[in-house]
């Protein structure tokens, strides 16, 4: 095919906002390599940072330092000085965000201290019909563990769905398959005049875009710190609990890491105080420091998530853009919305042959992902995906679909 079929500037045009971008010197912190790499929605790259720290972790922490570490490095109290490092990331003042176990953990602690919270007359949770299947799963077995029916919804559903029966509703601040942006405001304003406790997931939206937990009043949050935070592939997720519902917090999976007196070895169960309760077990030490490493580049360079938002947004929409030029007509669909206010970081395309489509895409220098049956999936992370990444993906797509036709 010829290429582009119109708007033969894009490619300068991608070079004047690479010269424009603020956020442009960030590239450099991550190890990258010749491809455009649009899967941070997945994982993110490696911070170049974090294979030193990692090594110090391992050599003289471990290795010279061993069990005095937990004190002398820190490690006993890495999990709520992480947590607090996210916590501006997704709107939280201090002392609210605690960091260990995975997501799914998470998801239960949140989803069943919900419900008791809730407490005598209110039996029915509500789950994102469209949630990533985990959620689903983490719910269903939360409802059998508190004796409350499960009802899925569609997001924008759930403001006539909520009843007086309603204990708690679990939702996605950003859809996982079509990049679609939910009104966190909107709907925790309509969960709470129900008199219900919201949970929300953040994992596509951390680090990509404003949260704003602590100005609307979320009540518990939860994410994964391997996609747009670039903490590393199983990096432990974290648990955000507003200040004032930390007293009434009641974790269905209590551990002595949990406890007022952890080294008290006692057989009854005492919770510590503040966000401290929403830890288990032991802290995954090396994964989680990998994660601190990660976060400095946040730090270091006074990034602005409002910047990182508006670079999101500016990406997205040169890619919809060279996509609408470049790619033959017809072969794909967008099914991202259009509008900011309904978009995340990511743009999502219906192909019907999606899957070789995306092996064809790698195989050419450009790492999406793919989800059945007819996704490709394009993750955007402002702090070094550029323009010119941008438009070569699209040129690159073009060029696969029409010899595809």
């Amino acid at each position: 095919m010829s290429e582009p079929k119109s708007a033969a500037d894009l490619p300068g045009e991608a070079e004047k906002l690479d010269a424009a971008d603020e956020l442009a010197a960030l590239r450099e912190r991550f190890v990258l390599d010749d491809v455009v790499y649009l899967d941070g929605n997945s994982l993110g790259a490696l911070p170049a940072g974090v294979p030193a720290r990692v090594e110090d972790v391992v050599r003289r922490q471990w290795g010279e330092l061993r069990i005095r570490s937990w004190e002398e490095s820190g490690w006993w109290t890495a999990p709520e000085r992480i947590g607090d490092r996210i916590a501006p990331l997704v709107g939280a003042a201090p002392g609210q965000v605690v960091v260990g176990d995975s997501t799914s953990v998470n998801v239960f602690k949140a989803v069943v201290a919900a419900v008791r919270m809730a407490g005598q007359g209110r039996d029915e949770i509500l789950v994102d019909a469209t949630t990533f299947p985990t959620d689903g799963y983490i719910a269903e077995s939360a409802a059998r563990m508190t004796g409350c029916a499960l009802r899925p919804v569609a997001p924008d559903e759930v403001p006539t769905a909520l009843g007086e029966r309603t204990a708690a509703v679990l939702l996605n601040h950003v859809d996982y398959r079509t990049g679609r942006l939910h009104d966190l405001p909107a709907l925790t304003a309509a969960v709470h005049a129900a008199g219900a406790y919201v949970v929300w997931d953040l994992c596509h939206s951390a680090g990509a875009l404003p949260v704003g937990l602590d100005e609307h009043g979320v009540d518990l949050a939860v994410g994964c710190t391997y996609k747009y935070l670039n903490g590393g592939p199983g990096s432990p997720a974290y648990l955000y609990v507003r200040r004032d519902l930390q007293g009434r917090f009641d974790s269905p999976l209590p551990g002595w890491n949990s406890h007022a007196e952890p080294f008290g070895m006692r057989p009854g169960y005492a919770p510590a105080p503040g966000a401290v309760r929403g830890r288990v077990g032991t802290p995954d030490i090396l994964s989680m420091l990998a994660l601190e490493a990660a976060l400095e580049v946040w730090d270091e360079d006074a990034v602005s998530v409002a910047a990182v938002r508006a670079k999101s947004l500016a990406l997205t929409d040169f890619f919809l853009r060279c996509v609408g030029e470049y790619v033959p007509d017809g072969r794909v669909e967008s099914m991202t919305p259009a509008a900011h206010a309904e978009r995340g970081s990511q743009v999502a395309l219906r192909c019907d042959d999606a899957g070789d489509v995306m092996k064809r895409l790698i195989e050419g220098g450009v790492v999406g992902d793919f989800r059945a049956p007819d996704v490709l999936r394009f993750g955007f992370t402002p702090l070094y995906v550029g323009f010119a990444d941008v438009e070569r993906a699209a040129r690159t797509l073009a060029r696969t679909l029409g010899r595809r036709g």
